[in-house]
């Protein structure tokens, strides 16, 4: 596992590297550019307090959430699963030094948007705990839908460095920030392997300083949008369907993960049958 990790932090660190020699000539690209000044402008240094609190503010009705199957907003019963889940998480992340987190799944139809955003407020109910939602399933985006809130938003461009992202932010009671997609994005594989998307989160990350940073993506083995960013995280959540995931695409996926960062486990969903101690009397 140290291996893994002094792998990914190589790679972080080999594309700061390739940034200086453009900035000993004293110049960037027009893309950058955007990035390093545009950018200050919109958004002098601040606290990252400060800088929650200026995020656009969401209101959320229960109600909806509630239809978008979103019950961890509050705690109870219906919501154990997911604060035994969001606990385990955060001893691990905190023993490892972890952060962030890619939740993925072998095949669509797993429920792993709705499983983020379920641990998403899980981890908001936490009193010193921060948390940011970022929306890189970009072929077919769903959770700026599930929230159904107000106009328009495309993360993508901000990763394109086309905006900024706070543009393209929505935060809840000033502990829970999303970066959604209201529309699919062009070629969102080569977005992701780019130099400049992983400078945008990495800037998200060093600004904003959040505990927990949730990344939902595609599924494994749909496409190679989840594979092109997985040196770019610390760890997958794995989410398997009862009904549908076959063994043999948990293996492929579970080796894929584990040659380019952590797996930090699987959570098995939708499954109809519990015996008495796995729902704990639920």
């Amino acid at each position: 596992m140290e291996r893994i990790q002094a792998a990914i932090q190589k790679a972080r660190e080999s594309r700061q590297d390739q940034d200086e020699p453009e900035k000993a000539k004293g110049g960037t690209s027009p893309a950058l550019a955007f990035e390093h000044d545009q950018q200050d402008q919109i958004l002098p240094h601040s606290s990252a307090d400060q800088l929650w609190a200026e995020l656009t503010k969401i209101q959320l009705d229960p109600r909806q959430l509630h239809r978008a199957r979103i019950i961890a907003d509050q705690a109870g019963e219906d919501a154990a699963s997911f604060d035994v889940l969001r606990t385990r998480m955060i001893h691990q992340m905190q023993s490892n030094n972890w952060r962030r987190v890619a939740i993925t799944s072998p095949g669509s139809a797993c429920g792993k948007t709705t499983l983020c955003l379920n641990l998403a407020f899980s981890f908001a109910r936490q009193r010193d705990i921060k948390t940011m939602v970022i929306d890189l399933d970009m072929r077919r985006p769903s959770i700026d839908k599930l929230l159904n809130p107000t106009g328009q938003r495309s993360f993508a461009n901000a990763l394109e460095r086309e905006s900024a992202p706070e543009e393209h932010m929505l935060c809840f009671e000033r502990k829970l920030a999303f970066a959604t997609n209201s529309m699919p994005a062009k070629n969102p594989a080569e977005l992701l392997q780019d130099k400049g998307s992983a400078h945008v989160i990495d800037r998200l990350e060093e600004r904003y300083k959040p505990d927990v940073m949730l990344f939902d993506t595609t599924p494994m083995l749909a496409c190679d949008d989840t594979y092109a960013f997985l040196d770019q995280i610390d760890c997958v959540l794995l989410v398997a369907a009862a009904d549908s995931t076959t063994a043999e695409e948990l293996e492929k996926c579970e080796s894929e993960i584990s040659a380019r960062t952590n797996l930090m486990g699987v959570v098995l969903n939708k499954c109809r049958y519990l015996n008495k101690a796995d729902s704990y009397g639920y």
